[in-house]
């Protein structure tokens, strides 16, 4: 793939809870806009979703930024009580319903903390939206102890597939506990309901020096799937983007060098470049994505030039 960078679309800074960041963008096509949900950050660093709508042809062209957060923090002891991080937004099993996926943030003290999924719904095109329930809808299970997150849903005919970030154990990184986590994949009836342990469909690479993948992001297009996902290495200290395609979702056969998608020399994707969310506007393919510090600066876009 060839992919020309078409610029940064800047974090919203529309009040007390969005101070900084644009993070993993979540692009869904409407009629006349593309509406990019993201997570801003306050002051002390919790994350609560929002969203940018920018222009079919020229998406660095923002056409409005929602002025309250979609979610707030949970309350007090619930599993996202320090943020909650929009990843993946599909329509719902009742028609006019969207379901959101994210991910809540809870602190630990013998760990740095636990990353599990929730769901909220909306009623009204994604505009307004409330929780599910309080609990996440991917708890923590003996296979999957601290770590249930960065889900890609995907609707097909007979149901809802998953695929997300799952993992038990810690590393230490430059001196720093870093999570351990790799590729799994669920089914749903119904996009609430899903299994406590998910099948492994991506293992990480040792010989890589890989510890870690990002938000996953999967595409059907000439009769495969492609998955666009993110690789954090112990040598780089932050995350690099890899590709990867599927006859079924589940057998991937990786090709990172084909992503074609790197970090600029210099400025706000420089040192990383992460959650890759490609999207088809009739004949053109976009990729957002974010840089460096997990999309301080905000979000990034390039357009495919070989496609």
């Amino acid at each position: 793939m060839r992919w020309r960078k078409l610029g940064l679309i800047p974090s919203p800074r529309v009040g007390d809870w969005a101070v900084s960041h644009a993070m993993i963008p979540t692009p869904v096509l409407l009629a006349d806009r593309i509406r990019l949900y993201v997570s801003c950050l306050d002051g002390q660093g919790i994350g609560r979703p929002g969203y940018v709508e920018v222009a079919l042809d020229d998406p660095t062209q923002v056409l409005h930024v929602c002025a309250e957060p979609l979610l707030d923090a949970g309350r007090p002891g619930t599993f996202d009580e320090n943020g909650a991080v929009v990843c993946s937004v599909v329509p719902g099993p009742v028609p006019g319903q969207w379901l959101m996926y994210y991910v809540g943030f809870e602190l630990g003290t013998r760990i740095r903390y636990r990353l599990l999924t929730g769901i909220a719904l909306s009623d009204d095109d994604g505009q307004t939206w409330r929780r599910w329930r309080e609990t996440p809808a991917l708890e923590r299970s003996p296979k999957e102890l601290f770590f249930r997150c960065g889900p890609f849903v995907q609707r097909e005919a007979g149901g809802y597939r998953m695929w997300y970030i799952a993992g038990s154990q810690w590393t230490q990184v430059q001196g720093k506990p870093m999570p351990v986590y790799e590729l799994r994949y669920l089914e749903s009836p119904d996009g609430l309901v899903w299994g406590d342990t998910g099948q492994l469909c991506m293992a990480l690479d040792p010989q890589r020096d890989e510890h870690g993948f990002g938000r996953p992001w999967v595409m059907r297009e000439e009769g495969r799937y492609h998955l666009y996902y993110s690789i954090r290495r112990a040598s780089l200290g932050a995350y690099r983007l890899g590709f990867a395609t599927s006859v079924d979702g589940l057998d991937w056969r990786r090709d990172d060098a084909a992503m074609g998608l790197d970090v600029s020399a210099e400025g706000w994707d420089s040192q990383a470049i992460m959650y890759a969310a490609a999207l088809r506007v009739g004949q053109r393919t976009y990729c957002f994505y974010n840089g460096n510090d997990f999309g301080r600066d905000g979000i990034g876009v390039a357009v495919r030039d070989d496609a």
